[in-house]
C-alpha cells in the first residue's frame, strides 16, 4: 500500500511541473486513441509471412505490350528497356538489404528475402507495396537515363505478389522456372520477328514450329543464326546478387607536427552486380553459397 500512494504521490508531482500544453496533448492524443471509432482496427487482417520460409515478391509489368507497342520498344528484344528494369531492381535491393538474389526477364522481376528476414515484420502487404513502390518510382526517374529524349507518354504499372518457399529445393525450382520461362519466351519472339524483320512475314502469320527443335532449325536453315549465340542478357535473363567489393579511398591525415598526410584507405563493401548465366544448373550456387541458408538450421 505504501509504495502504490508513493507512486501517486510521484505522478502527481511529475503532472504539476509539466508545462500545460504538455499536459493537454498528452491527456488529448490518450483520449484520441481511445476513441470510440477505434475499432476498425479489428478489420486489418493479419497478414504476416510464416518464418523460416523464403519470402518471393514478383512484379509484373501491367499491360506492358501496350507500353512497349506506345513507346516504340524495339522487338524482340530493347536493351533500354531491359536495362531500364535492371537499374529499377537495382534501386529496391539497395534499399531492402535483406533481398539476397533477384532475378528479371522480360517486364518482371522476382526479390527473394532472406529466411530470417524481419523486415516490416514480414507483412506480406507491407513488402510487397514497398517493392511495387520502389520499382515503379525508380523506373520513371531513370527513364530519362535509359531512353534519352524520349518522353515516356505515360506512368508504367506493375502489379505484385508474395509467395512463400520453405526449402533451398523449393526456392531454386521456382527461379529456375522463371529462366526456363526467359528461354521459351525468348526463344519464341527471337524466331518470329526474325521471321517479321528478315523474312517478310506479317505480324499476323506465324510459322515458328511447336518445338524448340523447329524454332532452332528455322534460325540456322533460313537465316544463318545460332541461337545459343545470341546475348545471354536476352537467353538467360538478369541474376542481381551482392558482392563485396574492395574499394580504396584517400583520406588526409593531420600528423602530430601539424602537417598534412595522404593515407590509402582500403575498405570491403556490398555492391549489387549483375549477372547473365544460367541459375538452373549447380555451378551458380556452387559459386555462390552464401545466398541460400541451410535447410537444418531453418
Amino acid at each position: 500500500m505504501l509504495i502504490q500512494r508513493t507512486h501517486r504521490i510521484r505522478r502527481s508531482i511529475t503532472s504539476c511541473f509539466l508545462p500545460p500544453l504538455v499536459r493537454l496533448f498528452h491527456s488529448s492524443s490518450s483520449t484520441m486513441a481511445k476513441s470510440k471509432f477505434e475499432y476498425v482496427r479489428n478489420f486489418e487482417t493479419d497478414d504476416t509471412c510464416l518464418r523460416n520460409c523464403y519470402i518471393v515478391v514478383r512484379l509484373d509489368g501491367r499491360n506492358f505490350h501496350k507500353f512497349a507497342e506506345k513507346h516504340k520498344f524495339t522487338k524482340p528484344n530493347d536493351n533500354r528497356a531491359l536495362g531500364l528494369m535492371t537499374r529499377s531492381a537495382h534501386s529496391v535491393m539497395e534499399e531492402l538489404e535483406d533481398i539476397i538474389v533477384a532475378y528479371g526477364q522480360s517486364d518482371e522481376f522476382s526479390f527473394v528475402f532472406k529466411r530470417t528476414s524481419n523486415w516490416f515484420k514480414r507483412r506480406a502487404s507491407k513488402l510487397m507495396t514497398h517493392v511495387a513502390s520502389q520499382f515503379s518510382s525508380s523506373y520513371v526517374f531513370y527513364w530519362k537515363k535509359f531512353f534519352g529524349e524520349k518522353p515516356l507518354l505515360y506512368p508504367p504499372g506493375f502489379d505484385g505478389r508474395v509467395v512463400l518457399y520453405p526449402s533451398n529445393h523449393n526456392l531454386r525450382d521456382y527461379l529456375s522456372w522463371r529462366q526456363a520461362d526467359c528461354h521459351v519466351n525468348n526463344l519464341y519472339n527471337t524466331v518470329f520477328w526474325t521471321l517479321v524483320h528478315k523474312g517478310g512475314l506479317t505480324t499476323s502469320r506465324q510459322r515458328t514450329g511447336t518445338l524448340a527443335a523447329d524454332k532452332n532449325e528455322i534460325l540456322f536453315s533460313e537465316f544463318d543464326m545460332n541461337y545459343n549465340n545470341e546475348s545471354a542478357l536476352h537467353r538467360k535473363g538478369t541474376t542481381l546478387i551482392w558482392e563485396k567489393q574492395d574499394e580504396t579511398v584517400t583520406k588526409q591525415v593531420k600528423l602530430p607536427n601539424e602537417e598534412e598526410k595522404e593515407v590509402h584507405v582500403t575498405r570491403s563493401r556490398k555492391r549489387v552486380r549483375a549477372l547473365h548465366c544460367d541459375i538452373i544448373g549447380e555451378q551458380f550456387w556452387e559459386d555462390h553459397p552464401d545466398i541460400l541458408e541451410d535447410d537444418d538450421n531453418s
